[in-house]
Formats: structure tokens, C-alpha cells, sequence
């Protein structure tokens, strides 16, 4: 029934809409959207370039250019189906195709169509494709990347239907060659979807990629990031106590400790999110590495902190705001670099704050379900899916308990203010 009521909430934002009520071309993204099919399929005129938007009885939607053929006579080029393709790379490919047509190109002919296909246009339509689908921001940041640095220099300036198995097996290699072992199996990857897109637009009839797992080095056994053990932290804590680092930096770095959360989680952290009078962090989907929302409890201390630095930093939208370079807060290098300065370069890092937080808390028996959720490890199943603030009165507990202990640490643990900490997991 829930379930049903939200169904019917969501459709109530969309308003069914008859094509004779269109008022204004290009189409809007709501008249695309809300537009209702008829008893038989019809053409809308976009607006732009003799592109039509075209509704099906069964209600699918899809873009057509209106082209004329070599031999002069009018006919349909398909664009893509709506809503994977936007109204903007509708656009994007008739401009291209126009574009084309101009120098002599046949778009009908399948065999020029494939030779004229660089790859690198149909990378960058993949990857659009990707961005309209609502990607986690981290996800696409990594294949704008590797598009750029490895996949498009390589195979970039090749026609999509030439690119052979020896072209795809090159670029693992040479991915590969530099010890990128991770690399090269997220690259594969992309090939693959890559090229069975073009395989589903009739470019091509076979993927050059499909088989290079079979010879894809093996990755060495993943390193864990340099962390410190409970005995090793007092000095650790006291030495960052003194760092010479501005505020925002010193900040980020206890608010990482003591929520044991992702560096980039903290670094992108944004004030809308954080809810100092409930003590919540909302963390939204798209920065989560789990691509779901994560909701995690702020100890005390970091309410405080926090309070003291939103005159500083509050007029931006984020909490630890960059200082004018590429990225809009703070670079990931500004964390390890403080650590660095206090002499624990090669012993601890930000990310290995989470190993140390992950073995300290177990240690001192709180329980692996609230460890693994507040480190926002994905849970599989049913509940992996649906429970967001999966024990959240818990976790704020245990948090709590492990700022207080690292502040203990860091003063000297007194023999009875471990039993007390002690006794505070027993309690639960």
C-alpha cells in the first residue's frame, strides 16, 4: 500500500499532457515528459534542426532527425531512445550528423556510417549517457579520467569499426605496464560497455574487448593504507594537537578521525547536509562510494568544532571550502600533507584512519554490524537497499565512546577512566 501511495504521489508531479496543448518549442523537458501517447504513433516537431520527438501508442518515446537520402528523397534517422538520451544529445547528434552530411557523408549508408564513427565520439556519448543517468560523482569522475588520460589517446582518433583486439589489448598493457593493474580492470570494463553501445547502434557487429580479461595481469594483493595501532596514537594525537595548520584543515582531519569516515566524504562535506542541533550528517548519494545515501552520527567534539568554524566558512556551500584551485573544496592532498608535517609520512594516512577506527572498536567488543555501518561498508541483500540509518541510535553511542576514548588517549588514559569507557560497552 506504501508503496502504491508513493507511486501515485511521484506520477502526480507529472501531469499528463495532450500534443495539441504544446505552446512553445523547443519542447520542454516537462512536455517531454508529460506528453500521452494516442491510438496511433506520432511525430512532434522539437524545434531545433528538423529533430521530431516521437511517442509511441505503448508510450516509448525516442528522438528521429528528418534527412534526405542520396538520392534525394526525405527518410527518418534514429537519435535515441528518450529518456536516456536528453534533449541536449538529440542536438548534439543531429549537429553532428548535419555536420558530416556537409562534407559528403551518407548517414544511410551503414558501411560509411561505421568508417566515419571515430571512437572518441562515441566515448564521450557513452559517457553523456552516463551523467544523464544520475552516475555517483565519483563514478564519473573516474571515467572522465581515465577517458582522458588513457582510453581516448590510445583509441581516440580511430573509427569505432577498425578498432581491433590488438588495439584493446595495447592499451591493458600499457595500463598494466605501469603497475595499474585496478586501472586496467575498470578500463576493461568501459571498453566493453563502450563497445557493445556501439554494437546496439548497428555500428558495429563485434566487441574488440570482450575476451581481454582472459589475459589481464592478476592485481597484487591490495595493500592496506598506513595506519596506527591504539598504543602508537597518543603521540599521533598529541603531535596533530600542535599542528601548525590552518582551521578548516585541522577540522576535517579530527572530524575524519572521529567518524572514521572516507577522506573525500569529509573534504566535500557541505553544510546543508550536517544538522548540528540533531548531531546527523546526511551524507547524499552521489558522493557515497555505495551510491546510496549514508546518514552518520557526529560526536560532541565535532559539533564543536564545527560551530566554531561556520563563521569562517559558512557563507560557502561547503564545509572545508578549496583555496581557489581546480576543485570547489579541499584538495585531497591537504590531509596527508598535515600528517605528513608532523612527522607520520608513511605511518598514517587519512584513509588509514578508517583501519585504525575499524580495529579499535572491535577490539574493545562493540559489535561488527555497527562497525561496518558507520564505515558505510555496503550490505548486500534486502537491507542493503533499503536500510539507510541502519543503527543509528547505536552508532551515535559507540562514536561517542570513541571520540571520548582518542581524547583520552591523547591526555593519558587514567586506569579508571578506562573502566568507565569500558563499562560503556558493555552497556551497548
Amino acid at each position: 500500500m506504501a508503496m502504491c501511495m508513493l507511486a501515485r504521489s511521484r506520477t502526480c508531479h507529472i501531469q499528463a499532457m495532450k500534443r495539441t496543448d504544446i505552446k512553445r518549442r523547443p519542447l520542454s523537458d516537462t512536455v517531454l515528459s508529460s506528453l500521452e501517447p494516442e491510438a496511433k504513433e506520432y511525430r512532434e516537431k522539437y524545434g531545433v534542426d528538423r529533430i521530431y520527438f516521437v511517442v509511441s501508442p505503448n508510450g516509448r518515446k525516442r528522438w528521429e532527425l528528418r534527412h534526405k537520402k542520396a538520392d534525394g528523397k526525405w527518410s527518418w534517422l534514429g537519435l535515441g531512445g528518450y529518456p536516456d538520451t536528453g534533449a541536449k544529445l538529440a542536438r548534439d547528434k543531429a549537429q553532428s550528423i548535419l555536420g558530416q552530411s556537409a562534407e559528403g557523408f551518407d548517414p544511410f549508408d551503414k558501411k560509411a556510417k561505421q568508417q566515419a564513427g571515430l571512437f572518441s565520439a562515441l566515448a564521450d556519448e557513452w559517457y553523456q549517457r552516463k551523467v544523464e543517468q544520475g552516475r555517483a560523482e565519483l563514478t564519473l569522475a573516474k571515467m572522465r579520467m581515465y577517458l582522458d588520460k588513457d582510453i581516448l589517446p590510445a583509441l581516440g582518433k580511430k573509427p569505432v569499426a577498425e578498432i581491433t583486439r590488438a588495439d584493446c589489448k595495447a592499451l591493458q598493457q600499457a595500463v598494466e605496464g605501469r603497475g595499474a593493474e585496478v586501472a586496467a580492470k575498470k578500463i576493461r570494463g568501459w571498453l566493453n560497455e563502450i563497445f557493445n553501445y556501439a554494437i546496439a547502434h548497428d555500428l558495429i557487429d563485434d566487441n574488440p574487448a570482450i575476451n581481454l580479461k582472459a589475459i589481464a595481469k592478476v592485481a597484487p594483493k591490495e595493500q592496506q593504507f598506513a595506519h596506527l595501532l591504539e598504543d602508537e596514537l597518543p603521540d599521533f594525537l598529541r603531535a596533530l594537537r600542535q599542528a601548525g595548520c590552518r582551521a578548516k584543515v585541522r577540522t576535517a582531519i579530527w572530524m575524519l578521525l572521529f567518524t572514521a569516515s572516507r577522506p573525500h566524504m569529509v573534504r566535500s562535506a557541505r553544510w546543508e547536509d550536517i544538522d548540528l542541533d540533531e548531531a546527523v550528517w546526511r551524507i547524499p548519494d552521489d558522493v557515497m562510494k555505495m551510491g546510496r545515501e549514508h546518514v552518520t552520527p557526529l560526536p560532541r567534539q565535532v559539533v564543536a568544532m564545527l560551530r566554531e568554524l561556520q563563521p569562517v566558512t559558512g557563507r560557502s556551500q561547503w564545509v572545508f571550502p578549496g583555496d581557489g584551485s581546480k576543485s570547489p573544496y579541499m584538495s585531497h592532498i591537504a590531509i596527508n600533507r598535515t600528517m605528513h608535517a608532523i612527522g607520520y609520512k608513511g605511518l598514517m594516512t587519512g584513509h588509514g584512519s578508517r583501519h585504525t577506527a575499524s580495529t579499535l572498536l572491535r577490539e574493545h567488543g562493540w559489535p561488527r554490524d555497527y562497525v561496518e555501518t558507520q564505515l558505510a561498508h555496503k550490505e548486500g541483500g534486502v537491507a542493503g537497499v533499503y536500510n539507510k540509518a541502519m543503527y543509528l541510535p547505536q552508532r551515535a553511542r559507540m562514536m561517542q565512546w570513541y571520540a571520548d576514548y582518542l581524547e583520552a588517549l591523547e591526555v593519558g588514559m587514567k586506569p579508571e577512566r578506562r573502566e568507565e569507557l569500558d563499562a560503556q560497552v558493555m552497556r551497548g
